[in-house]
């Protein structure tokens, strides 16, 4: 990893206004395109099921539908499972992770539960390869119904429209070393701090909710996933990307209090996952089968638990 360095945008000290926003738009460029990667593969899915446009976005003449698939026969007597991807748009193997469960292995929960999947919450940041949204925030920092990143509130919004309960909510995620080389320092100059240089864990790692702490839901995913990929290891201290390891490959946030993703739905089990997609021990195909295998294992616990 590169060391740490302040960020070309700014005043160091100083908060970002609209004029240092503009600054950091104006670096970023189009990388890849949501509408050819993501958009066909979501409408070849669209036979197996019910395509859903649950919002909009228009950034500066950019158009952007967020698109939503779930099952056609949505039962409202079987309990419902969300699974989202591309939250934070760069991670790209929570992308395509989503649409790979769907397209090889959804069809085995048919009956079982509902499923309501969305691929890419944040296009502008897949395409952007980006953890930010147009306007310089995280939506993963803002799961919160008067928040200001749209992403976030539309998703709000189609939880909400489902009738029944959410069982299970798995999110889909990544930490790269651009996580410590780009974006921890581009968030210090923008809220006018210091920055602290992270250190990237190598390997899978899950956050639960220190709220609603599930472990053996927790336990059967890492044992999955280490069939696929390696588990990252706790550091000197005990702790992953600091915070205290509760148990092999799992640490705790308080998931509501953050605004996190997977806060939004109340459902008994919740994960996040963190593949390191930049780990000389994997490789990408390995990235996506690790997302495909928790959103496996997770369905499976969660049927069988509940």
């Amino acid at each position: 990893m590169n060391k740490p360095h302040f960020y070309p945008v700014g005043t160091f000290g100083e908060p970002w206004g609209e004029t240092e926003v503009e600054q950091w738009r104006s670096r970023q460029s189009r990388l890849r395109r949501y509408d050819l990667d993501v958009v066909p593969r979501i409408e070849a899915l669209a036979g197996r099921y019910e395509k859903i446009v649950y919002g909009k976005l228009d950034y500066a003449g950019e158009g952007y539908s967020l698109l939503a698939l779930r099952d056609r026969r949505f039962d409202t007597a079987l309990p419902t499972a969300l699974v989202t991807g591309g939250v934070h748009g760069y991670e790209t193997s929570g992308v395509l992770g989503a649409l790979s469960f769907l397209e090889t292995c959804a069809h085995d929960y048919a009956g079982k539960l509902n499923l309501l999947v969305t691929p890419c919450v944040s296009p502008w940041g897949y395409e952007r390869i980006n953890r930010w949204n147009y306007d310089a925030v995280d939506p993963n920092r803002n799961f919160r119904p008067d928040g200001p990143a749209r992403e976030a509130t539309a998703l709000i919004e189609l939880v909400r429209s489902v009738q029944g309960d959410f069982l299970i909510h798995i999110d889909l995620h990544e930490t790269t070393d651009s996580d410590a080389d780009e974006f921890g320092p581009a968030r210090a100059a923008r809220d006018g701090k210091d920055y602290a240089l992270e250190v990237i864990p190598d390997g899978f790692y899950l956050v639960d909710d220190s709220e609603n702490p599930q472990p053996a839901f927790q336990r059967s995913i890492i044992a999955a996933v280490e069939q696929v990929t390696h588990i990252a290891p706790a550091d000197a201290k005990g702790e992953i990307i600091g915070s205290t390891a509760v148990a092999h490959g799992v640490i705790e946030y308080p998931l509501r209090a953050l605004a996190l993703c997977p806060s939004i739905t109340g459902a008994r089990y919740t994960t996040t996952t963190e593949v390191y997609p930049d780990s000389p021990r994997t490789t990408p195909e390995q990235c996506i089968l690790a997302q495909v295998t928790a959103v496996r294992a997770a369905l499976d616990f969660a049927i069988k638990h509940s």
